[in-house]
């Protein structure tokens, strides 16, 4: 049943698989006697609607009755200070430095010893919602922090009854299960910004210094990741549907796609996009899900979602399914009623813990296997899509994905130069050439790869429904691709109003500049990762695809 949180006495010894010293400090507290378990939303909502720093919105929450809530609950809000991003500077794996390790463990066990005078919560969910990959996981926070536990509860699936039976025919894991303590008033000269230390081998954390939700739900997120990994799926940011024709068509297949990028490139408008009705599309999420290395099924794990509140002003209708709020403002209307202001007037990156019921075509599992990967991308030097024909180079562009950082990041510097991010996933804690081996498995085995720009084109913007129309074309097979200048594997979409620059020495010299950067990550990464270095072949090809240019 799921994963692990109860041993015999031969696997409770020093030798076990099972315990570390991190991990035995972080579940060791969840059993003090001043930390009190919260069983059920109802009680989660209470608590939170009358702690301090609450708002309670005159905004009432709907589908009550389904998310385990009072039928009067309604919208809360909090904010969480200066930071409103996470923080990954403050991220520390535990076994990567056995100096810093012997360091940190010490202000581990300290913090949780200054945790005794404080009253604190804990609760349970679950994460991955369907029987085939559940874990189970457990927060700890103090009394305060109640807002934060209830919009955890809310993003993930509480462990209720019903999922409590669900968990009996769950398949079994020989992992631990997910134990998170937070604590945001720990401070430390040594980590001013402060700390998120992890066992990932051993499925803990301990947060320490760090206020903002998104914190607590991507540390979650992050184990429950490195689990599937471990064992046969690939760990995905990003999000999934399947298009299925309807009826009448005279091709009816259907067609799953997935979306990757980071936060504010556009994953989430293509995943939750209803392309005016006309397929009959089922979401399964925008943002965290896993795929079978398998039989390429795939499997939400999280119910809700945790999205940006700038684009929803006063009176947008997706404000129906909010259930908490975080780092916004609010205002008196005409009747005297608290509403929200949104759009980021108050500061960057607000966010809510959205239900599920925004999206009414949701599923837990799509049991048909994905057909195309898009890497979305804002590299200006790439028409708005282009596909790779070759698993290696396909892999090779996801492994180097450049995009550019958003205000949910809590970063110093510009957030508009190009970055890469393996895979728009910044939250790996296992080596890169798993996840490199995991995707060139998929190509290999036949799925499709596209790049997607979905910023601009030689100057010129590429708006959403440029976008989605791509991504019909691709999904109804009507696109027409033609060669990308000398670039071997690559096509692009001949698509009106785009068309493809010449290859002239200074859109050739562009090109270059941005694989050579492409290839400078990857020859840095190996340099630096000698015992874990991705394939030479990955290199190969970015040095065949720049010499292309050059010999053009």
């Amino acid at each position: 049943m799921v994963t692990r949180k109860q041993f015999s006495p031969e696997e409770m010894s020093k030798d076990s698989s099972y315990f570390s010293p991190l991990k035995t400090i972080v579940e060791t507290a969840f059993y003090e006697n001043q930390v009190i378990p919260i069983k059920t939303l109802e009680e989660a909502y209470q608590l939170a609607s009358v702690a301090a720093g609450t708002v309670v919105l005159d905004m009432p929450v709907i589908h009550t009755k389904e998310l385990g809530l009072p039928s009067y609950a309604r919208v809360l809000l909090t904010n969480s200070g200066a930071i409103v991003g996470r923080t990954a500077k403050a991220r520390r794996i535990y076994g990567r430095d056995s100096e810093e390790d012997e360091r940190l463990l010490t202000i581990a066990r300290s913090a949780v010893y200054q945790s005794h005078k404080r009253k604190f919560y804990k609760a349970d969910a679950i994460v991955g919602l369907d029987e085939t990959f559940m874990a189970r996981a457990h927060l700890m926070v103090p009394e305060e922090e109640i807002n934060n536990l209830y919009s955890w509860l809310l993003n993930f699936q509480i462990l209720d009854e019903e999922f409590k039976n669900r968990l009996k025919v769950s398949k079994q894991y020989e992992e631990d299960d997910i134990f998170v303590f937070f604590d945001p008033k720990w401070s430390h000269p040594d980590y001013p910004d402060g700390l998120a230390y992890f066992d990932t081998r051993h499925n803990c954390v301990i947060i320490l210094g760090l206020n903002y939700f998104g914190e607590l739900k991507k540390a979650t997120l992050t184990l429950a990741w490195g689990t599937a990994a471990r064992n046969g799926y690939v760990a995905c940011h990003g999000g999934l549907k399947i298009f299925k024709q309807k009826q009448g068509k005279k091709d009816n297949k259907n067609y799953v796609a997935s979306f990757f990028g980071l936060s504010g490139s556009g994953k989430s408008t293509l995943t939750h996009a209803k392309h005016g009705n006309k397929y009959d599309i089922k979401v399964l999420h925008d943002d965290a899900f896993i795929i079978s290395v398998k039989d390429g099924s795939s499997v939400a794990l999280e119910p809700a979602y945790f999205d940006k509140t700038n684009d929803y002003p006063t009176g947008h209708p997706e404000q129906d399914y909010f259930v908490t709020v975080q780092n916004c403002g609010v205002t008196m209307d005409e009747n005297r009623r608290k509403k929200l202001v949104t759009e980021d007037i108050r500061n960057g990156n607000g966010r809510t813990v959205k239900s599920r019921f925004a999206t009414p075509n949701r599923v837990d599992r799509i049991n048909e296997p994905i057909n195309a990967i898009f890497w979305i991308m804002k590299d200006d030097s790439l028409p708005p899509l282009v596909k790779i024909n070759d698993p290696v180079v396909a892999t090779t562009m996801g492994c180097t994905l450049m995009t550019k950082r958003s205000n949910a990041e809590n970063i110093s510097g510009a957030r508009q130069s190009l970055v890469i991010e393996p895979f728009a996933n910044p939250f790996r804690v296992y080596p890169l050439v798993e996840d490199y081996r995991k995707f060139l498995a998929l190509f290999k085995a036949g799925v499709d790869c596209y790049i997607i720009n979905t910023g601009q084109y030689m100057g010129r913007s590429i708006p959403k429904n440029i976008s989605l129309n791509i991504i019909e074309q691709v999904v109804e097979n009507k696109g027409t691709f033609k060669p990308f200048g000398p670039l071997n594997h690559f096509e692009y979409l001949d698509l009106d109003g785009y068309p493809v620059s010449r290859f002239d020495e200074n859109y050739k010299q562009l090109i270059r500049e941005r694989m050579q950067v492409r290839l400078n990550f990857l020859l840095s990464f190996n340099q630096d990762n000698p015992k874990t270095a991705l394939p030479v072949s990955s290199i190969s090809r970015l040095e065949d695809v720049i010499e292309s240019l050059s010999k053009a």
